[in-house]
């Protein structure tokens, strides 16, 4: 058949027109690839760019290769097993200068079918780098699944990899045989009017028998595969394969597998044979097959043996999912002790603890993010994102404080000032940080700053020598330092002190070809064309610093909360880093119910309940400097198997335990996001007993709060005590647990954070034939407490607003104090005041101006505890070793409650009871100065 001249002409401008629109499609990706590479030299990371990068383009070029090679095949084939027929067209005037364009049209639209369908074939398998090298380097767990016998590694490692290429080649072998059947369409070589059995024949038949007869094999080991993810079933009365799944689902697998392969022999052996008889009865047995051994047999099954006799039957399966699912959680080390909630304490145990007295958090983080903001971001542009606790010793104290970065907020700029100039040059970097005990409170009812202002101004022996954020949780936008003109650093009365930046972060672009390479990367001509730029000029992006950290490692999951930490002078922030996986077998996913998605919030565990996470270890720890952004990645778990994997593929990433240095193990803490989601999990699997399990016999649930008139669930806190048993105190983690429908407290939970002791968890267990007051139940008593209900009501009709904060429970010696600060703040204002402090002991429930005074009112002063007498072998520390008198002890008390009640009144503005009350102030501390003049 001739062919059409103009399109004979121009048909070797197709190719060229391919070329150049494939070349401008990817010299975006191409440039930023570039600068990607020079980001991570600058970093220190080239290697686990350049890892990545190479595994990425191997496994893209040797799939693109065998899409390209196999299609064209076959392709080829066809066209060779019809060469002798024409296309198919209607035999009029329009039909016959089609086929002028019809073979030309064929054999182009070939072409880029095939290419479209291999570019697509190659990025995805690119993108599955990580499975791949998981594959290649995988670690034993050294523990093997109950039904398959296969070490836990082959289900993280192996497995994703083995049904990635299955699915892969399915893939492959349909797109080949819909090529394969269109072509053969248009030759007329698919003739339905011979009937059923004999619409093809001849050689297009044996072709298209092999691709059936190939995919039929896959199909088959697809069957295979699939008998490993019973051990991830949904379906039973735990997680996990359960009894129908192993005694029927996985003998169905197993048929289902062997009539597919037989399907797979059938086309083979219809090459011989004319018409598909045998393929279409091989068919119609899989349907059959499918039906009853997938269909009908598990569901009788399940029906007829095994919900009759549930419990004795699930019962094997549900300790494999209690023990599996304790073990990828690490719930497996809980230390569980008995803790007797007695009402045994006095004032003497008070002082014995008083460490963790001292660090009692009274300030919660949400009012006082407010006060930072209203006292210490002097200019719009700065701002406080969030309040982090952390411990220090501080002249000689170990203390829990609260502390938050100043960083530079350039949305906050007046609209007149927003310019490239100021945004990318001037205004840069924030500077400093505030920081402030968890218990100290000025007589304005505000925090006791022990780090303030700008320049930084330490109150204790803390030292900030570099203040400067350059990267931090608000630092979303690249800037550039080095330029001809210097930065914006801290505002000073009427001027602005500036800046010229001396660090080594960012990536040189002094040359040309780096500012245009970053030109086109960004988008921004400025970049070009700027005369700001010299050949120190650097430029600093992504930094933000759970951006950059996951830039370098999007393998792991990061904690929601990146807290700053002041170490030998600077701003260094820690970020925790998981490892996860949902291929644990047996375990149960994360976000299994909704209830769990309705619990715990917070991006990182919604994105892990969302993925079926079931898998988690506290892994790494991120060191990111908040003026240069470098990086440090310290290992954890030395014993995690998925992060020795991950060590084995990127060796230049990660640094052991030992090279931590003391002053940032000191920070570590245990993380949050992992706290809670261990809490969560450990509601249900602290059962043990497939028995309880089953039932559901002691299942826990958090408590909740009074937060803003509104019930909330309690969160976790960090607080500084001395755990029952110890001799000192430490910084851990506390959940409490009370029972599901009830609001008693069963127990509490407490993650360990210092020296040797880091991630240990602790379980104290109350006694359950005695009642011990859950927080619910002590919000109701409070409510319940006429003289603190109706103060509270009081100050909320008098145009304050009451901000009841976080209730703590704290453990002292073997009993339990309830500790709740209580906030006023204006209706017109946002700077919250601490005005009360709220303690329950036992059935004593009082409110006063401070925690001491709460103290005091239910264990009595300090002062009226007796002083010991010096044993033989000891000197006396004051020659004067004599007890206070009843009646002065008496008369203190006296003269604080009318104090108290002077102050009531006084924020009232109730002038006459505030006379009265200093009245007899005035007259008990006569009494008190003659009681000791008698003395």
């Amino acid at each position: 058949m001739r062919r059409h001249p103009k399109l004979t002409r121009f048909s070797w401008a197709i190719p060229l027109l391919v070329l150049i629109v494939v070349l401008l499609m990817a010299s975006g990706t191409l440039v930023h690839l570039l600068t990607e590479s020079w980001w991570f030299t600058a970093v220190g990371f080239g290697s686990v760019f350049w890892t990545r990068i190479r595994w990425q383009v191997g496994i893209w070029l040797g799939v693109l290769v065998l899409y390209v090679l196999f299609l064209t095949l076959n392709y080829c084939l066809a066209v060779r097993f019809t060469q002798d027929r024409p296309f198919v067209f209607r035999d009029t005037p329009r039909g016959q200068e089609l086929a002028l364009y019809l073979p030309s049209l064929v054999r182009y639209g070939a072409i880029a079918l095939i290419a479209i369908i291999s570019l697509d074939g190659a990025a995805k398998a690119a993108g599955a780098w990580e499975t791949i090298l998981k594959y290649l380097n995988p670690t034993s767990f050294d523990q093997t699944d109950p039904i398959f016998q296969q070490d836990i590694g082959f289900y993280l490692f192996r497995l994703p990899c083995y049904e990635g290429l299955q699915q892969g080649l399915i893939g492959l072998l349909g797109w080949t045989l819909l090529l394969c059947l269109a072509f053969y369409a248009l030759k007329g070589e698919i003739r339905l009017e011979r009937g059923w059995k004999y619409f093809i024949t001849g050689q297009v038949k044996a072709h298209l028998c092999v691709l059936l007869a190939a995919m039929a094999f896959i199909l088959a080991l697809g069957f295979w595969l699939d008998r490993f993810n019973l051990l991830y079933s949904p379906t039973g009365a735990s997680f996990g394969a359960g009894y129908t799944d192993v005694h029927a689902r996985l003998q169905a697998y197993w048929m289902m597998g062997f009539v597919t392969l037989a399907i797979a022999i059938l086309f083979v052996i219809s090459l011989w044979r004319s018409g598909f008889s045998l393929p279409s009865f091989g068919i119609g047995v899989y349907v059959i097959v499918l039906v009853v051994v997938s269909g009908l047999y598990p569901w009788a099954q399940q029906k007829l043996v095994v919900e009759p006799n549930e419990l004795a039957k699930e019962t094997p399966y549900i300790a494999n999912t209690i023990g599996f699912t304790r073990r990828a959680y690490g719930l497996d080390q809980v230390q569980s002790e008995s803790f007797p909630a007695e009402s045994a304490i006095d004032r003497a145990d008070l002082q014995a603890n008083q460490s963790t007295i001292d660090n009692i958090r009274l300030w919660d983080y949400r009012p006082l993010l407010s006060t930072y903001r209203q006292l210490q971001e002097f200019r719009l542009y700065y701002r406080f994102q969030d309040v982090d606790i952390d411990r220090y010793t501080l002249d000689n104290d170990y203390r829990q404080v609260m502390l938050s970065g100043r960083e530079m907020m350039y949305s906050q700029v007046p609209s007149e000032a927003q310019t490239w100039v100021n945004e990318r040059l001037k205004f840069t970097h924030g500077y400093g940080l505030v920081m402030s005990p968890v218990n100290r409170v000025t007589s304005d009812g505000l925090p006791e700053l022990f780090v303030k202002n700008i320049p930084p101004e330490s109150s204790v022996d803390l030292a900030i020598e570099q203040p400067r954020i350059y990267y931090g949780e608000e630092s979303t936008s690249y800037i550039f330092t080095g330029s001809s003109t210097p930065e914006f650093d801290y505002p000073q009365g009427d001027d602005n002190v500036v800046n010229q930046y001396d660090g080594g972060g960012g990536v040189p672009m002094g040359s040309i070809w780096r500012r245009l390479a970053y030109a086109y990367d960004l988008g921004s001509l400025k970049i070009l064309i700027s005369n700001y730029f010299t050949e120190r000029s650097r430029i600093h992006y992504h930094r933000q610093v759970q951006q950059r950290v996951r830039q370098v490692a999007p393998f792991l999951a990061l904690d929601d909360d990146p807290y700053v930490t002041v170490i030998d002078g600077r701003l260094k922030w820690i970020v925790d880093a998981y490892t996860i996986s949902d291929r644990y077998p047996y375990s149960e996913p994360l976000g299994r119910s909704s209830e769990v998605q309705a619990i715990l919030q917070g991006r990182t565990i919604t994105d892990l309940a969302s993925q079926g996470s079931n898998y988690i270890r506290d892994a790494v720890k991120v060191v990111v400097d908040a003026y240069d952004g470098s990086m440090h990645f310290f290992v954890v778990d030395e014993q995690d198997p998925v992060l020795n994997t991950y060590r084995q593929i990127f060796p230049d990433l990660f640094e052991p335990m030992t090279a931590v240095p003391e002053a940032v193990r000191a920070h570590f803490r245990y993380p949050l996001d992992l706290f809670k989601i261990q809490a969560q999990m450990y509601r249900a699997y602290h059962m043990a007993n497939p028995e309880v399990f089953y039932n559901r016999e002691d299942l826990w649930r958090f408590p909740t709060q009074i937060y803003e008139g509104e019930q909330v669930q309690m969160e976790p806190y960090y607080i500084i005590m001395r755990l029952p048993q110890e001799t000192q105190e430490e910084f851990i983690q506390i959940s409490p647990f009370t029972p599901v429908n009830k609001d008693n407290m069963v127990a509490w939970l407490a993650g360990r954070s210092d020296g040797d002791k880091y991630g240990k968890l602790l379980l104290y267990e109350f006694p359950k034939q005695q009642l011990v007051y859950g927080p619910s139940q002590i919000e109701a008593r409070i409510d319940q407490t006429p003289e603190i209900s109706q103060q509270l009501t009081l100050w909320s009709q008098e145009g304050s607003r009451v901000i009841r904060g976080d209730l703590q429970v704290i453990p002292i010696d073997q009993s339990l104090l309830y500790i709740e600060p209580v906030y006023l703040r204006s209706e017109q204002g946002e700077l919250p005041e601490l005005r009360r402090v709220i303690v329950a002991y036992d059935d004593q429930i009082v409110m006063r101006n401070t925690l001491e005074a709460c103290l005091e009112a239910i264990f009595g002063t300090a002062s009226a505890i007796p002083t010991p007498a010096p044993s033989s072998e000891e000197q006396p520390l004051s020659p004067d070793t004599t007890t206070v008198s009843p009646d002065i002890a008496n008369l203190i008390q006296s003269a604080l409650e009318a104090y108290e009640t002077s102050q009531d009144a006084l924020s009232q503005g109730d002038w006459p009871a505030y006379g009265e009350a200093q009245q007899r102030l005035q007259r008990i501390l006569q009494q008190l100065e003659q009681t000791q003049s008698s003395n």
